[in-house]
C-alpha cells in the first residue's frame, strides 16, 4: 500500500523539485520508504518523465520491494498503491513461462505479468490496485484503477505536463494545476454530498473511473473501461426457480471464504474491524470456521448511550477472537474533528468516523485492516433496496398524468404535506421528474430547487455534472428492480463517498483497510442472482444464509445502526460555536466560494437545521465544503 505520483513533461523540463516535493507530500500513506526517478525519452518529442513513491509496507518487507521498481529485461518502471491478492498464484504462472523473480513483492508481480501479458494482465488480478508503468518501448504510460475503485487514481493535463497521483492535493501541492473550483463537481457535491468520479471538486483534475485504464503517448492521453458490473445485455439468473436458491446460496460461501482467504495475505499481522454489525461480524465467521484466530478491534463509548459494545462482545466471545475494546469519549471524537478535516483529500459529508476508527487502530498497533464495508450494497442492506423500487413505480405511474397538471397537483401536495426532508424529494420528482433515476433522489442531499437557490450559477454545469450518474442510470437498465438498486449502490454511493472516505482517512494514518465483501468476482456474482432473493425479514438474507447459521440471532436481527456519531446533538451544543461562524454569509461571500454560493443561503439552511425542518447532513456538508476551500486555499 503507498502513495504515487508522476509526471511527463513533453517538449518540456519537469519543474525543479515537483517531483521529490509532490512524493514528500504523501508520506503520510507510505511512511516506510520513499523513491524517484527521473527518466527521459527521445523517441519523439523529447520527454521527461518523473516517478514518485511512499511505501507502506505490507508484503516484502526487504528493500527488494522498493520503488519505483525497475524490469532491467524490459526496461520498464513501475510505481503501485495496492494489493494483488493472488500475487502467489500470478507468480506461480508467470515462472512457469519463465519469468525470473529477486524479491517476493506484488509489485514485481504486476510488473513481469504487464510485460508477459500486456494489458491483458488487468484480467489475471485480484486485489485493489492504483498504478502506472512507463513502458519503455512503446514510450507510453500504462495506467490502471481497480475494478471496483477501492484505490483512487487523479490526473491533470496542463501543457506541457501530464500529471498524476494517489491524491487530489498532491496535485494541487505542485503548483501546475490551478486551485480552481470545478462547477459541475460543485453540483455534485450539494446533490450527494460527494464529487462523483470522473469529477473531482478541482477543474482540471479528474478520477480515473473504476475498472477503467488508460494511457499517455506522445501528448495523446486515451482512457477504456476493462470491466464492469454488468457486462451482458441480460441478467443470466434471473429467471432462476425459487427451487434452485438453496443451491446457488452454497455455491456463495466457497466465494465468500476464498475472498476473506486471499485477502489475510501480509508480512505483517492483519485485524479486523469488529462494530457487531451483520457484516463485520460475517467476516470473523468466516476466518474462524477456516481455523484462523483473529485479532478483533472495536470502538466502544464511554457514554452508554453511543456504546454497541455488547454486539461486538457477543461476537468476540463466540468466535473466540484476541479481542481489543479502544474506549473513547465523546470528548475524545470531537476534539478529533479538526485533524480529521485536515486529512479530507476531498471535502465530504461523511467520513469523520472513518477518520477516527483508523487513527484509533493504528495506535493500537494494527497495520492491516479488514472491513465489512459493501455488504450493504451487494447483499442489500440499505432501505434504499425497498423504498427506491416503490419510487420507481411511483414515476411510471404519475408519467401517465398529462404533463400540464403534474406540476399543479405537485404544488397542492406540497402546500398540504407537513414539512419534512421526503416532502421536498418527492415534490422535486413530481415536479420535473429530471433526475436520471429515483435511486438519486434517495441519496439526494439538496433537490434541484434547493442547490439552484444555493448556486445560482450551477444550470450551465448540470449536464457534465449529470453525465456520470445517466450513464450509471443505462447500465443498470436491465437488472431487475432489487438488482438495479445494488448496482446504483456501488457504483455510486459506495464508490464516491464510503471508499473514497475509507482511503484517504485510513491512509492519512498510515493504515491499510482491506474490503473482503467487495472482491469483483463475489461482487459479480451476487449481483447476477435474482433480486427477489435477496430480501425478506432476514436482513441480507443471501449473506446470512451463506453463513449456515453461524452468526448470533443477536447480530442478525439487532437494530441496524452501525458506527454512527451523533452530529444533530452535537452540532447543536458543542459544534455550534465552530460551525455557525462559518456559514455566516458575510464569511461565505466574503470567502473562497464567494461568487458561487450564496451566503444567505448557507444562513438559511444552519437557521433552518436549528429550527429542526432540516436534518444536519446539509448545514454540516456546507460547513465541510467551506472549511476544505479555505485550508485548501481552492477558491471560485
Amino acid at each position: 500500500m503507498c502513495g504515487i505520483f508522476g509526471i511527463i513533461a513533453r517538449n518540456a523540463r519537469i519543474p525543479e523539485g515537483v517531483l521529490d516535493r509532490a512524493t514528500q507530500s504523501l508520506a503520510h500513506r507510505g511512511p516506510d520508504d520513499s523513491g524517484t526517478i527521473l527518466l527521459t525519452d527521445a523517441s519523439g518529442a523529447p520527454t521527461e518523465i518523473g516517478l514518485g513513491n511512499r511505501r507502506l509496507a505490507i508484503l516484502d518487507l526487504s528493500p527488494l520491494a522498493h520503488q519505483p521498481m525497475h524490469d532491467p529485461k524490459t526496461d520498464n518502471w513501475i510505481v503501485y498503491n495496492g494489493e494483488l491478492y493472488n500475487f502467489d498464484e500470478v507468480r506461480r504462472e508467470l515462472e512457469q513461462a519463465g519469468q525470473e523473480f529477486i524479491s517476493h513483492s506484488d509489485t514485481e508481480v504486476l510488473l513481469h505479468a504487464y510485460a508477459h501479458w500486456g494489458e491483458a494482465c488487468l484480467e489475471k488480478f485480484r486485489g485493489m490496485f492504483a498504478f502506472a508503468i512507463w513502458d519503455a518501448q512503446r514510450h507510453r504510460l500504462f495506467l490502471a484503477r481497480d475494478a471496483m475503485g477501492i484505490k483512487p487514481l487523479y490526473f491533470a493535463e496542463t501543457d506541457p505536463y501530464f500529471l498524476f497521483a494517489s491524491e487530489v492535493r498532491t496535485l494541487l501541492g505542485t503548483g501546475l494545476v490551478p486551485r480552481k473550483v470545478d462547477h459541475a463537481g460543485l453540483v455534485n457535491y450539494l446533490s450527494f454530498g460527494s464529487a462523483y468520479d470522473p469529477l473531482t471538486l478541482i477543474e482540471g483534475v479528474h478520477a480515473l473511473p473504476a475498472g477503467h485504464m488508460m494511457t499517455w503517448h506522445d501528448g495523446t492521453a486515451q482512457q477504456s473501461c476493462y470491466w464492469d458490473l454488468v457486462d451482458r445485455p441480460d441478467n443470466d439468473h434471473a429467471e432462476l426457480p425459487s427451487s434452485e436458491e438453496k443451491g446457488v446460496v452454497q455455491q456463495l460461501r466457497p466465494l465468500l471464504e476464498e475472498s476473506v482467504r486471499l485477502q489475510l495475505v501480509s508480512d505483517v499481522p492483519v485485524g479486523v474491524f469488529l462494530s457487531g454489525g451483520i457484516d463485520s461480524s460475517a467476516l470473523v465467521s468466516i476466518l474462524s470456521r477456516g481455523g484462523v484466530t483473529p485479532s478483533t478491534f472495536s470502538i466502544v463509548f464511554r457514554e452508554a448511550e453511543f456504546s454497541e459494545a455488547q454486539y461486538s462482545r457477543i461476537v468476540a466471545s463466540q468466535f473466540h477472537t484476541d479481542h481489543h475494546e479502544i474506549s473513547v469519549s465523546q470528548n475524545d471524537v470531537l476534539s478529533s474533528i479538526p485533524e480529521a478535516l485536515g486529512a479530507m483529500d476531498l471535502p465530504t459529508m461523511d467520513g469523520v468516523n472513518t477518520f477516527f476508527v483508523s487513527r484509533e487502530a493504528r495506535k493500537a498497533g494494527v497495520k492491516v485492516a479488514l472491513s465489512g464495508l459493501g455488504g450493504d450494497e451487494v447483499f442489500g442492506g440499505y432501505s434504499s433496496f425497498r423504498t427506491v423500487p416503490h419510487l420507481e413505480r411511483f414515476v411510471r405511474t404519475w408519467s401517465t398524468f398529462p404533463r400540464i397538471v403534474r406540476s399543479p397537483l405537485a404544488s397542492v401536495f406540497s402546500a398540504l404535506a407537513p414539512p419534512s426532508d421526503q416532502k421536498n424529494k418527492l415534490v422535486s420528482l413530481a415536479r420535473d421528474g429530471s433526475t436520471a433515476h429515483p435511486y438519486f433522489l434517495s441519496r439526494m442531499l439538496f433537490t434541484p430547487a434547493q442547490r439552484e437557490l444555493l448556486f445560482p450559477a450551477c444550470h450551465p454545469a448540470l449536464q457534465v455534472a449529470s453525465a456520470s450518474q445517466e450513464s450509471a442510470a443505462r447500465h443498470a437498465t436491465t437488472l431487475d428492480p432489487i438488482n438495479r438498486v445494488s448496482y446504483l449502490e456501488s457504483r455510486c454511493y459506495m464508490l464516491n463517498t464510503l471508499l473514497r472516505d475509507a482511503d484517504f482517512m485510513s491512509m492519512s494514518q498510515g493504515l491499510e483497510v482491506r474490503v473482503p465483501l467487495i472482491d469483483h468476482l463475489l461482487a459479480k456474482t451476487v449481483l447476477a442472482l435474482p433480486g427477489r432473493w435477496k430480501l425478506n425479514h432476514t436482513p441480507k438474507k443471501l449473506l446470512v444464509e451463506a453463513l449456515a447459521g453461524s452468526l448470533p440471532d443477536e447480530i442478525v436481527h439487532r437494530p441496524k445502526r452501525g458506527f454512527t456519531l451523533p452530529f444533530d446533538h452535537w452540532m447543536r451544543e458543542e459544534l455550534r460555536a465552530e460551525i455557525e461562524p462559518v456559514l455566516n454569509a458575510k464569511r461565505i461571500e466574503d470567502g473562497p466560494l464567494g461568487g458561487m454560493l450564496k451566503g444567505s443561503e448557507t444562513s438559511r439552511a444552519w437557521g433552518d437545521f436549528l429550527r429542526r425542518r432540516i436534518s444536519w447532513s446539509r448545514p454540516w456538508s456546507l460547513y465541510v465544503l467551506q472549511r476544505w476551500c479555505e485550508l485548501n486555499s481552492v477558491s471560485a
